[in-house]
């Protein structure tokens, strides 16, 4: 069986076409926060997108609003080290999470990051879902369930975005997701949802813009001139 786009859910056209027009909005690079004290203040609905080193948080950001310099890649892990806050057309925040896992850095920095995006997670009331990005070739590792736990306890929810879905053939990466839906199915606070998406092919990039414009503010009518 060929994996769609995402399991379990039919969008309508006005639901993609919504979700094209909010990306298609400005967006613009907004803060970047090392610790909880400099956080930008809550003015709108924020949505996250957490995941290990090197899974493609930062390209995922780029496909979604279209712009290839948005947020910065590297193809060095654990590059990103503070959270960055991006607003999307006055309607929605996008918060890039540093990196878990494997990282180029001394211990004590990925200490101090670690921490951070726990407490963040754990207590940013403007928080409305997390996306928690797995690489297709690795599959979930440890490091992603500690993340999963954390989420659980702390009654955030989340949904899991399969990344790089262009590197693995497709049979490999429908075992790949059916192992994975597996997983979520053992935690409370998940989207029951599987998303899979490329941010080389695009794959998947409308459907998932589709979903996050449900946590937008709605778009405000042109005032009369």
């Amino acid at each position: 069986m060929v994996h769609n786009e995402a399991r379990g859910a039919e969008l309508t056209p006005e639901q993609i076409e919504a979700g094209r027009l909010l990306f298609a909005g400005q967006c613009d690079f907004i803060a970047a926060a090392n610790k909880m004290a400099v956080l930008p203040p809550i003015t709108l609905p924020e949505v996250c997108f957490a995941g290990r080193s090197n899974v493609g948080k930062s390209s995922l950001v780029n496909a979604l609003t279209g712009r290839r310099m948005l947020a910065r890649t590297s193809q060095t892990p654990g590059r990103t080290r503070q959270l960055i806050f991006f607003n999307l057309a006055d309607r929605l925040q996008l918060v890039d999470l540093p990196g878990y896992g494997y990282a180029s850095a001394p211990k004590t920095d990925i200490k101090d990051w670690t921490n951070l995006t726990r407490k963040f997670l754990a207590g940013r009331q403007s928080l409305q879902r997390v996306f928690l990005l797995i690489d297709c070739r690795r599959g979930v590792g440890k490091a992603d369930k500690e993340i999963m736990n954390l989420l659980d306890e702390t009654a955030v929810s989340w949904a899991a975005v399969m990344t790089k879905a262009d590197k693995i053939k497709p049979t490999a990466l429908e075992k790949i997701c059916t192992e994975t839906e597996a997983v979520l199915a053992n935690h409370v606070a998940a989207f029951p949802e599987l998303f899979v998406t490329s941010s080389e092919t695009g794959h998947g990039i409308a459907h998932l813009r589709a979903q996050l414009t449900m946590f937008a503010l709605e778009k405000q009518p042109a005032k009369n001139a």
